[in-house]
């Protein structure tokens, strides 16, 4: 039998290669890596049944009636038409032991040799982590801040050195920062972090550049030791004059968003848009102050009504100006971050290229 054992977890990463997740549904669902696609050995039901069976009766049972409740020819012709598409895939199940032994076992009988992850899922994750934490903290970061609607993300999108969080956290990391599609898990997100920030390292880069982010971004937060060292890094501040900024946001937050909604939700898209921002309003409404929160929310509504797209640049400028604009300065003169530099884009860009921190 080809029952080979791989534990060379930095190819993994490296060549983005592709991975037979063959865990549960309800553990794939909880966290798993970002080339993985779950085909499982047994669903959700037959794992809670087999466990059990292992707790009262022992493993020689729990793995017997494993067997018994599997369809091993369905699985087999799902796996193989998988590693079809897929010739160079790693299995995996938690940690490495029955279930990625006993379906590599199959195919291999059936023909088909796959290697497995030594260690499974834990071993491989514990790796990402204990790489990650190294990289973070021996890595000069350079933190893009400044006020909202600046363009950092759009600034980040010109560096080759950068890593955008908010885009592996599906979230802008703020009241109206929710993206249609859904947010990861929390250990999806972590996943995602480790892989980018081992592949910026492999890039030899002489500095990480990021966001300006606060611990959480929506719902997600970045791992501390990692935030921790992140911050250890100096703040580069990004200048961009007040209209410039109501049109970058007026471009995303509006006529992008807008176009996003319709694409999925079709003839509803527009009303959903208008839902989603009515909702990012009401939930900073008290910091807002009632006066000024139904300003905005009617200047909103009026534009959204009379499908007057410049409308929206009103509402744009006083929540920037009158809400973002103070709590941004506010929190700038609280951080302890060294400013580095001071610029607009193109000045960032030219000393970030020149720099040798």
């Amino acid at each position: 039998m080809s029952l080979v054992l791989v534990d060379d977890f930095l190819s993994v990463v490296l060549e983005n290669r592709a991975l037979l997740d063959v865990r549960a549904p309800i553990e794939f669902e909880g966290g798993a890596f970002p080339t993985s696609t779950n085909i499982a050995i047994l669903d959700d039901e037959q794992r809670r049944l087999v466990g059990t069976c292992y707790k009262q009766d022992g493993n020689a049972a729990a793995v017997k009636l494993g067997q018994k409740l599997v369809d091993k020819q369905q699985r087999v012709l799902a796996w193989k038409a998988y590693i079809k598409e897929n010739p160079d895939a790693y299995l995996y199940c938690f940690r490495g032991g029955q279930r990625s032994r006993i379906s590599q076992a199959w195919l291999d009988e059936a023909g088909v040799v796959i290697p497995r992850l030594k260690g499974g899922y834990k071993a491989f994750r514990r790796f990402l982590a204990e790489q990650s934490l190294e990289i973070s903290a021996n890595t000069k970061t350079v933190i893009i801040g400044g006020r909202t609607g600046s363009g950092k993300t759009i600034l980040l999108q010109k560096l080759s050195n950068a890593i955008d969080l908010e885009a592996i956290a599906k979230h802008r990391g703020s009241s109206f920062g929710k993206f249609i599609s859904p947010q990861p898990s929390q250990i999806d997100f972590e996943n995602a972090l480790y892989y980018k920030l081992i592949k910026h390292n492999a890039g030899q880069h002489k500095q990480l550049i990021i966001e300006h982010e606060s611990h959480n971004i929506g719902r997600v937060y970045i791992p501390k030791p990692i935030f921790d060292n992140f911050n250890k890094g100096s703040l580069v501040i990004l200048h961009t004059p007040l209209a410039e900024r109501i049109e970058i946001t007026h471009e995303e937050y509006i006529t992008n968003a807008i176009k996003e909604y319709e694409a999925i939700f079709k003839e509803d898209g527009k009303l959903l848009w208008y839902e989603n921002i009515v909702a990012g309003l009401d939930r900073i409404q008290k910091r807002l102050g009632s006066e000024r929160h139904l300003n905005i929310k009617s200047i909103l509504t009026q534009s959204y009504t009379n499908d007057n797209n410049e409308g929206h640049k009103e509402w744009i400028k006083i929540l920037l100006s009158e809400y973002y604009d103070p709590m941004y300065d506010y929190q700038l003169a609280k951080s302890s971050l060294p400013v580095l530099f001071e610029g607009n884009a193109k000045e960032i860009i030219d000393f970030l290229h020149n720099t040798t921190i």
